[in-house]
């Protein structure tokens, strides 16, 4: 039996699917919420699960680790033939929390299929991960073509806070030639796609003061600035008149030439029916390599129950999308200089960064960038994947580059524009699913075939 038989991977590949259905739903059933400190037992037991998923498969030094005191992650290998190149397959473990569960149309942590898709918490982002590196193993068996180690995270979606001490602590055994992460998406059902860049993320919460205490409308209104007026005004000179963001000294860059039908960009963004888009350039540029900033929570009185009193005090987060090519040292001093520019009335400005994370541009050129291409191809019955951005954030992704400089990082994942992740009715397209597990089957063999040459 060749393993260069693409006919037989895909009969192999089909021949695990039920099984690798049912590992992953067993997976998506363990609330491994890493952001609730109530359920980080169940982040715990998840990484037992996945552990011992790996060392059904043969693999040897398959390890529960943590540092810092972290929430824990896998590490696994398996070795290859002599010579073969080592691959790294990482996924993480946690998933988002559901929050409200009536906005589900069923259990979020009870995998149901409707349709073509599996809906669950957790069933794409990211532990369909997990189970699309399962299962190429599992095709491959004992006759891997490439030497594997498989890193699991468990503390991703809480901004992977001490991935960077597990990196330096592990870092002789997470060494490879090739890194396959996968956690993004693919352009489309149908169309696939290397991801090559990423913008990065730096968040503030910015607050104005302009009274020490709050004193009557009436008898203050017209001389005394409120807060709340006065931080509307700030916000307001953060985009110019057409919606592109204002701040001087931050970077934008080209974006791959790729349309995106304004039917879809309605359908997959949610705009209500007129709303006008913002910004100019191509939508991918707005959406991938250009920077972007948005308010994303503000504290003041609600407006039930207000009373006729000035506001001494308001506050807003901002969330700044970081294009790649720039710095988020950088864009927090732009950001922070305008702010201070720009404030009102001599108002009293406080910024207090939240968190940062670094952009990623990946050069992906060279062979294990074509063999991907090529392995992509072959499992979309011949559709190219494209280079596609991320207009969010995986600022791990810069330390795998920073810790491992050598190494052809490769992002991919199994989400399409419906996924859903991180929102309600999250959903796995099960026919997707099974092309991402033959693409990384077949991308096994051609980084084999690579060794081998």
């Amino acid at each position: 039996m060749s393993d260069h038989d693409p006919t037989d991977l895909r009969t192999r590949v089909r021949a695990v699917l039920p099984q690798l259905r049912a590992d992953l739903e067993d997976l998506v059933r363990i609330q491994s919420v890493s952001a609730d400190p109530a359920r980080h037992d169940e982040v715990r037991r998840s990484a037992a699960a996945v552990a011992d998923l790996f060392r059904a498969e043969g693999f040897t030094q398959v390890d529960v680790v943590t540092a810092d005191g972290g929430l824990p992650a896998v590490i696994a290998h398996k070795p290859g033939p002599p010579g073969a190149p080592t691959v790294l397959l990482y996924a993480h473990h946690d998933v988002q929390p559901e929050n409200d569960h009536a906005d589900w149309d069923s259990e979020p942590f009870e995998p149901t299929e409707r349709g073509d898709r599996l809906y669950a918490r957790g069933a794409a982002d990211d532990k369909a991960g997990i189970a699309a590196h399962l299962g190429a193993l599992r095709v491959h068996g004992d006759d891997l073509p490439v030497s594997v180690t498989v890193f699991v995270e468990g503390e991703e979606e809480v901004g992977s806070e001490t991935l960077l001490a597990l990196l330096t602590e592990h870092q002789e055994r997470l060494r490879s030639d090739v890194i396959v992460i996968a956690d993004s998406a693919n352009w489309d059902i149908g169309e696939p796609a290397l991801t090559t860049s990423l913008r990065g993320l730096v968040r503030v919460d910015v607050q104005v003061r302009t009274l020490n205490h709050a004193v009557h409308s009436g008898m203050w209104g017209g001389l005394v600035p409120d807060a709340l007026i006065t931080l509307s005004r700030l916000i307001a000179t953060l985009h110019d008149d057409v919606g592109d963001v204002a701040v001087a000294g931050l970077h934008a860059g080209p974006a791959a030439d790729v349309d995106y039908p304004e039917a879809r960009l309605r359908a997959e963004s949610g705009a209500v029916p007129g709303v006008e888009w913002i910004g100019t350039g191509s939508a991918v540029a707005r959406l991938w390599t250009r920077p972007a900033l948005s308010v994303t929570g503000l504290d003041a009185p609600q407006v039930e129950g207000a009373s006729n009193t000035l506001v001494p005090a308001a506050r807003a987060k901002l969330s700044l999308r970081v294009a790649p090519g720039d710095t988020t040292e950088n864009a927090l001093a732009c950001l922070q200089a305008h702010l201070e520019k720009h404030v009102a009335w001599g108002a009293e400005l406080t910024l207090t960064v939240v968190d940062t994370g670094e952009a990623t541009q990946i050069d992906a050129t060279g062979p294990a960038y074509d063999a991907a291409r090529a392995a992509f191809q072959e499992a979309w019955d011949g559709t190219a994947p494209i280079d596609m951005g991320v207009g969010g954030s995986i600022p791990f992704i810069a330390e795998f580059l920073d810790a491992f400089p050598e190494a052809s990082v490769l992002v991919t994942g199994v989400e399409d524009p419906d996924t859903r992740a991180h929102g309600a009715n999250e959903g796995l397209h099960l026919a997707e699913f099974e092309r991402v597990v033959l693409a990384e089957t077949l991308l096994l063999r051609n980084l084999g075939d690579l060794g081998r040459r």
